[in-house]
């Protein structure tokens, strides 16, 4: 496989997006010019049956190692997805079963392939973890834990976080660093990419790769995609944007961003050129960017058509305040409208159903249903907020 040693290509590589370089982007830089094949990868935790935005950024730097020809490993997490990641996490994640994180992971790569490549002269590879993991005896893992500290263990913020507020902090949530830091000493990839959040788990893996392998891994942490405030997009929040949605539901979401979020939108999700982005004034022209965002993001992530559809959708129902010509039919379990949003997806939980209807944000047959009590019958529309729509039959 021939390696592109493209100036523009690599300089992009190493700025967009990027919060930091391990050990420094002057390493990163000279490797990727010497005109050697890498190899790295980002490992994706099967906690959920799809992928979500944000895993789509890291997805788009992968891209553009797979684009200079470099080897990209889609590596999916089945063992460590089992345990659970503490990172950003107050409590304890919840443990899952075996079979539900090979329930998860089933569409991942075809999620995946609307980014990268895994056809063609330099195709991704797909690797589960629990290849190597399950191997290890209880030995190993101790001679693994050797090579860390209690206390460098404790310098995560979420723990010092969480001894603050005497909650307690498991043992085996000191172990998921060890883990994720062994995945690159099994695979022996020069480097690895992700958010920024995951820094303390890709640094064990340098701090791995170094004392079993004498090897300078490189680490690549990026951007998050939140608002001014550091609150990143959320299920709670309704703005999640999953890379399984609906080009209207995938539009309509970037449409309900906060104007504070264009511009990083733009750089993260998008392949818009750094030049134009940086030109870009939201102060002062909001709405026609958010638009050029919305449409930007669905084709990036679901295709031209998708993006287009998307934007009939919002430009008819959202701006024009029409009713969808294609509504969804549900022929629910119950007629209480708690029930039909759950069971039309409308709704996470029967506890975030009756938020909304407390909230004033759902109606039947466009009136504004006062009560958690209200009944719905066949033929009638039941709506949330702007976009979500469900006709009971």
């Amino acid at each position: 496989m021939q390696i592109s040693n493209n100036k523009e290509q690599i300089d992009e590589l190493l700025t967009r997006g990027v919060e930091n370089i391990y050990p420094k982007p002057k390493f990163l830089e000279a490797r990727l010019k010497e005109g050697k094949q890498l190899s790295l990868y980002t490992g994706y935790d099967p906690t959920a049956p799809t992928l979500h935005i944000g895993h789509g950024i890291t997805l788009l730097k992968l891209k553009q190692f797979q684009d200079l020809g470099h080897k990209v490993i889609f590596l999916i997490g089945d063992f460590t997805g089992m345990i659970g990641d503490p990172t950003d996490k107050s409590s304890a994640r919840q443990k899952l079963t075996r079979e539900q994180v090979v329930a998860n992971y089933q569409t991942y790569k075809e999620q995946a392939a609307k980014i990268l490549d895994f056809d063609g002269d330099n195709p991704v590879e797909v690797k589960y973890n629990s290849e190597w993991h399950n191997k290890l005896s209880f030995a190993d893992v101790i001679e693994l834990s050797s090579n860390f500290t209690v206390g460098r263990m404790l310098e995560r913020d979420m723990f010092q976080k969480r001894m603050e507020e005497e909650k307690p902090i498991y043992l085996h949530e000191f172990m998921y660093p060890l883990m994720q830091g062994y995945d690159c000493v099994a695979m022996d990839v020069d480097g690895e990419v992700g958010g920024n959040d995951q820094t303390f788990n890709m640094l064990a893996g340098r701090t791995l790769m170094k004392q079993l392998k004498d090897k300078e891994k490189f680490v690549l942490t990026g951007k998050l995609l939140a608002d001014s405030s550091g609150a990143k997009m959320s299920k709670t929040a309704g703005n999640m944007i999953a890379l399984s949605d609906t080009p209207e539901d995938m539009f309509g979401k970037v449409m309900s961003w906060g104007d504070d979020m264009i511009l990083s939108g733009f750089e993260l999700c998008t392949t818009v050129p750094m030049a134009e982005i940086k030109d870009m004034d939201s102060s002062s022209n909001a709405r026609d960017l958010k638009l050029r965002l919305a449409f930007e993001i669905t084709k990036t992530f679901l295709g031209q058509n998708a993006a287009k559809k998307g934007q009939d959708y919002f430009e008819k129902v959202i701006q024009n305040k029409d009713k969808p010509e294609d509504i969804a039919k549900l022929s629910p379990s119950a007629n209480d409208i708690v029930t039909i949003l759950v069971e039309a997806g409308f709704a996470a939980s029967t506890s975030q159903a009756r938020r909304a209807v407390e909230q004033g944000g759902v109606k039947i047959n466009d009136k504004k249903v006062e009560s958690i009590e209200a009944q719905a019958k066949p033929g009638d529309v039941i709506q949330k907020g702007k976009r979500f729509f469900v006709k009971i039959v």
